[in-house]
């Protein structure tokens, strides 16, 4: 190859003319155009295509942004690099200037997940331990912020660089959003959706600050230890339970079964007691006087007889915002035990002219353990 050889090729790649970019590997965010001794013709033109937008830096600063279109590039153009530049005599010569294309289409179905178990403090469970996982969406909105915060000088920037970092943004606002949530444990699975739209709401400005738009943020998961699980469950159905109900069910099957059993023992036994009472009533008729003296006995019996069984006080409490029971002192006491209700559950009972918390009503305060006798009086 001769001398003119040599300086043609020269010639050929010191000026660009063209300046594009086409993407082919579907994860490059922002690829630097490359070309010879940074220089770029006057009049050269610039392609930047849908999905992409092409951003000028000089000398480490921004100069201009490019949206979708053709351009030839001149002073009209480049209004701030030219300022920058100071050329009195518009593009005369070649000019100097990095060229970073930038890609703006949705990145989809980006992977998130929780590295270690959130903790949280669940008013029945005590501290618990859940994890999650999810799927996310992005997309580059100010491509000029992108580049300067983000990419630097990095000349081909993948999805795979960013993704890291979003990760960790991700797993950071998440597990905060989630513990001001304070929701009972059981719902965090069952509200899937409206915790999805609560992050992306309280994400979204953290990705803006670095020309990141977060379009759409999913929580496809959330999981417990399953001891945890089935203690949850096993809470639910004790939770559902009317207990009154359920006394009263007992009580009639254990009626029907003595009645279906009238030939056996229980038979035996009623007919026993009907004789006794029949041979009563007709040895009274044949023996006035020991009738008589029966009755007195009667009477006496009645006078040292105990008084009539104190009837059962019966409480109400609020249970998710619903009314529930009544129930008994015992019933109540066991659903503290179960952690239905808690020291600060709404209760009632007939007398009271509000709701008071459970810590505040003086008969139920032994639930709460710990009971001491008052200071005694001087004396």
């Amino acid at each position: 190859m001769g001398i003119f050889d040599e300086i043609k090729k020269k010639l050929s790649h010191e000026f660009i003319d063209i300046i594009e970019w086409l993407d082919y590997t579907e994860d490059t965010i922002a690829h630097r155009f490359e070309r010879y001794q940074n220089e770029i013709k006057n009049g050269a033109k610039l392609i930047v295509r849908e999905g992409q937008m092409a951003v000028f830096i000089n000398e480490g600063q921004l100069a201009d942004v490019f949206t979708p279109g053709t351009y030839t590039l001149n002073t009209k153009n480049l209004p701030i690099l030219a300022t920058l530049k100071g050329w009195k005599y518009g593009f005369n010569s070649p000019f100097k200037a990095e060229v970073y294309f930038v890609n703006t289409h949705l990145f989809t179905d980006e992977k998130w997940g929780t590295k270690n178990p959130v903790t949280l403090n669940d008013d029945r469970f005590g501290l618990v331990e859940i994890r999650a996982f999810g799927t996310y969406a992005f997309k580059i909105n100010d491509p000029g912020k992108f580049i300067k915060d983000i990419v630097g000088t990095d000349a081909n920037f993948t999805n795979f660089e960013i993704n890291e970092h979003l990760k960790s943004l991700i797993s950071t606002r998440f597990t905060d959003t989630i513990g001001e949530a304070n929701l009972p444990i059981e719902l965090y699975a069952a509200n899937t959706t409206e915790l999805s739209e609560t992050c992306l709401e309280v994400m979204q400005p953290e990705f803006n600050s670095v020309g990141i738009s977060l379009e759409k943020f999913f929580i496809e998961n959330v999981s417990m230890p399953e001891e945890l699980k089935k203690e949850i469950f096993e809470y639910s159905r004790i939770d559902k339970l009317d207990l009154d109900k359920l006394t009263k069910f007992k009580a009639a099957k254990a009626i029907e079964a003595a009645a279906a059993n009238e030939g056996g023992t229980a038979g035996a036994g009623m007919g026993m007691g009907m004789g006794f009472a029949l041979a009563q009533q007709m040895g009274g008729m044949m023996n006035p006087t020991a009738n008589t003296t029966q009755q007195v006995q009667q009477q006496q019996n009645a006078s040292i007889a105990p008084p009539p069984i104190p009837v059962q006080i019966q409480y109400y409490y609020a249970n998710n915002g619903q009314q529930a029971g009544p129930v008994s002192f015992d019933q109540l006491k066991m659903l503290f035990a179960n952690r239905t209700i808690n020291k600060n559950s709404l209760i009632w009972k007939q007398g009271m002219t509000t709701w008071l918390e459970l810590k505040d009503i003086e008969e139920l305060k032994s639930f709460l353990g710990g009971n001491t006798p008052p200071p005694l009086p001087n004396v």
